[in-house]
C-alpha cells in the first residue's frame, strides 16, 4: 500500500511540476511585452516569483523525493531505463533552474532572448516528459 501512496504522489507532483515549466515560458513571453519598470513589469515579476516560490520549487523537490523512496521501495536501482529517466530528470531539473536564472533577469530588467526562443524553450518539458513516461512505462532498455 506504501508504494501506491509513494506512486501516486510521485505523479500528482509530476503534474504540477510540469504544469509550472509549461507555464514559466509563457509566462516570460508576455512579461518580455511589457515596458521595463512599469506596474505590468512589476506584476509579471510577482507572478514569476510566486510560481516558482509556491508551485515549481516545491514540486520539483517532492517529486525527487517520492522519485527516490520509490526507486529504493522497488529495488529499481540496477535498472537501465530508470538511469535514462534519472539523467532526463536531471537535465529538466537543470532546465527548471535556468528558467529560475532567467525570471531574475527578466526582474533586472534583461531580456537576452526572443519571443520564438521562449516558445521553442516551452517545448523541453513536454518532450523530456513524453521520453520519461516511455521508459517508465514501456522499459525499452
Amino acid at each position: 500500500m506504501t508504494y501506491l501512496w509513494l506512486k501516486a504522489g510521485h505523479i500528482i507532483f509530476v503534474i504540477f511540476w510540469m504544469a509550472g515549466l509549461f507555464m514559466l515560458p509563457r509566462y516570460f513571453v508576455y512579461h518580455q511585452e511589457t515596458e521595463i519598470g512599469s506596474a505590468e513589469d512589476s506584476k509579471w515579476i510577482d507572478r514569476e516569483r510566486k510560481l516558482l516560490k509556491i508551485i515549481l520549487n516545491p514540486s520539483m523537490v517532492v517529486v525527487w523525493v517520492f522519485g527516490i523512496l520509490l526507486a529504493t521501495s522497488q529495488h529499481l536501482w540496477g535498472e537501465p531505463w530508470l538511469h535514462a529517466k534519472l539523467f532526463l530528470v536531471l537535465l529538466l531539473s537543470g532546465y527548471h533552474g535556468w528558467m529560475a536564472g532567467y525570471a531574475k533577469k527578466l526582474a533586472r530588467g534583461e531580456r537576452t532572448l526572443g519571443d520564438k526562443q521562449l516558445r521553442l524553450l516551452n517545448e523541453v518539458p513536454g518532450i523530456v516528459a513524453a521520453l520519461v513516461v516511455v521508459l517508465v512505462i514501456v522499459r525499452p532498455i
